[in-house]
């Protein structure tokens, strides 16, 4: 059972920083693609970044692009979301998720294990 431990939430003002790490029990971390996904009151879960196994490709919602980099250590068997520039609208819970794939992707479904989640709250 892949554990997945999400961290570095909190409560900001728009214009602010954060950092999310997310990290993993999986001693095969480094074969497979990683997400992170985020859910708004009220909304569905909603993709906003992914990276494949090696880091080489990353992707993004069209909402973040620009403002959000995703990376992974596989040393450290950690990801990351760098967020810039954060609005209130990028408030929500952010989930990080790790699929049985090489590539990433960014449906929901691709995944099969998510951390339980951590706040990410942006005031105006």
């Amino acid at each position: 059972q892949v554990q997945l431990v999400e961290s570095g939430g909190g409560l900001v003002r728009a214009g602010d920083s954060l950092r999310l790490a997310c990290a993993a029990s999986e001693r095969t971390f480094g074969f497979y693609a990683m997400g992170w996904f985020r859910q708004a009151p009220g909304k569905d879960r909603e993709f906003v970044a992914a990276v494949n196994w090696n880091g080489a490709n990353t992707y993004y919602a069209d909402s973040v692009k620009g403002r959000f980099t995703i990376s992974r250590d596989n040393a450290k068997k950690t990801v990351y979301l760098q967020m810039n520039s954060l609005k209130p609208e990028d408030t929500a819970v952010y989930y990080c998720a790790s699929g049985q794939i090489a590539e990433a992707s960014m449906a929901l479904t691709a995944y099969n294990y998510w951390g339980q989640g951590t706040q990410v709250t942006v005031s105006s």
